[in-house]
């Protein structure tokens, strides 16, 4: 028996919630630590109350969002713990990726991405690291990486990375945005690309093993 438009509509108004929340949170509208009601989701997103109450395990399961009793949620914290586990299960997710990645991307797929990370960094030795220019190193930032994922093809482990992915850019966002990083990041990216090139695929995966090292000590504040 076909199912009605109200059947259908569900599904696809969760995803919908849950887009917003997560795209509100990385533009800071809500913050880290934040407590939060379903009420203010609902100001916030627009959605239903209805869609918010059915967002709220999702959230939860995804550790984005925690019930405190008698304070209500709030946001996933970043402390230690956090930086500890998201850093390490990137880690753990993007070494295997890359050593996929240099067997089978093609000479003009990797070429690409030589091009974009050397005009971020030739506009920013030039004329400094402008605020545009930042957020244009940081979109090539992430782009990069998310391709290295999404060349596996496979869907679940692409779904167990955006939620992590989402954890690592809350930890840039409160602790390491890339505002004053952009030429070393870069030059950490140039230095995994130039392994990427010699289609070894140890050699590249001990070359993002060093970049994401250096992601996370520079959230521990360690350098």
């Amino acid at each position: 028996m076909e199912r009605t438009g109200e059947e259908r509509d569900p599904p696809k108004l969760r995803e919908i919630a849950y887009d917003s929340f997560t795209r509100h949170l990385l533009a800071n509208a809500v913050r880290p630590g934040q407590f939060v009601s379903q009420r203010e989701l609902v100001e916030l997103t627009g959605l239903t109350l209805g869609a918010i109450r059915e967002l709220v395990p999702r959230l939860e399961a995804e550790g984005l969002v925690k019930t405190v009793p008698q304070r209500g949620m709030q946001v996933a914290h970043i402390d230690l713990g956090l930086i500890r586990d998201a850093y390490q299960f990137r880690l753990f997710l993007e070494k295997e990726a890359m050593a996929l990645f240099v067997e089978t991307a093609s000479d003009a797929t990797i070429a690409a991405i030589r091009a974009q990370h050397e005009d971020i960094l030739r506009r920013a030795e030039q004329d400094g690291a402008s605020l545009d220019l930042a957020a244009e190193a940081q979109a090539v930032d992430w782009g990069f990486h998310d391709t290295i994922i999404d060349a596996l093809g496979n869907e679940i482990i692409a779904k167990a990375y955006r939620v992590n992915s989402i954890k690592i850019r809350l930890i840039r966002q409160e602790l390491t945005r890339i505002d004053g990083l952009v030429v070393p990041v870069m030059n950490e990216h140039l230095a995994v690309i130039a392994a990427m090139e010699t289609r070894d695929p140890a050699l590249a995966a001990d070359a993002l093993a060093r970049h994401i090292d250096s992601a996370r000590r520079r959230a521990l504040g360690l350098r």
